[in-house]
């Protein structure tokens, strides 16, 4: 299994970004994917998660600004952040999830969030 994160860049508080991460290998319409961000000096935390069913979870940081949605068609996973700000900065990863939302799968490639106020 593959994880190809991309999409990220540098914007200002209140911009938006697309992030993308395309997911290989026969997995994808089975199984919960999910959005996490780590910080220098701090633990990966969870983002935004999605089941193959649709069911969504946020973390309650950007509940209402970001959006996971996923297209089994393409085996990709996306994750839509809204009205930016500062503490979104952060190297996004994206992951298989278990069902508590914990990491699956090694961890492949992020791609860099700078957001600046």
């Amino acid at each position: 299994v593959q994880l190809q994160a991309s999409g990220g860049g540098m914007v200002q508080a209140g911009g938006s970004l697309r992030l993308s991460c395309v997911i290989s290998g026969n997995i994808f319409r089975l199984n919960a994917l999910a959005w996490y961000r780590q910080v220098p000096g701090k633990q990966r935390e969870l983002v935004a998660g999605i089941r193959s069913d649709g069911r969504t979870n946020y973390a309650d940081s950007v509940k209402g600004r970001f959006t996971i949605s996923r297209e089994n068609a393409k085996n990709t996973v996306y994750l839509q952040m809204n009205s930016l700000k500062p503490e979104d900065t952060g190297n996004y990863y994206c992951n298989e999830a278990e069902n508590s939302w914990s990491p699956k799968r090694s961890w492949g490639q992020g791609t860099q969030v700078t957001v600046s106020s």
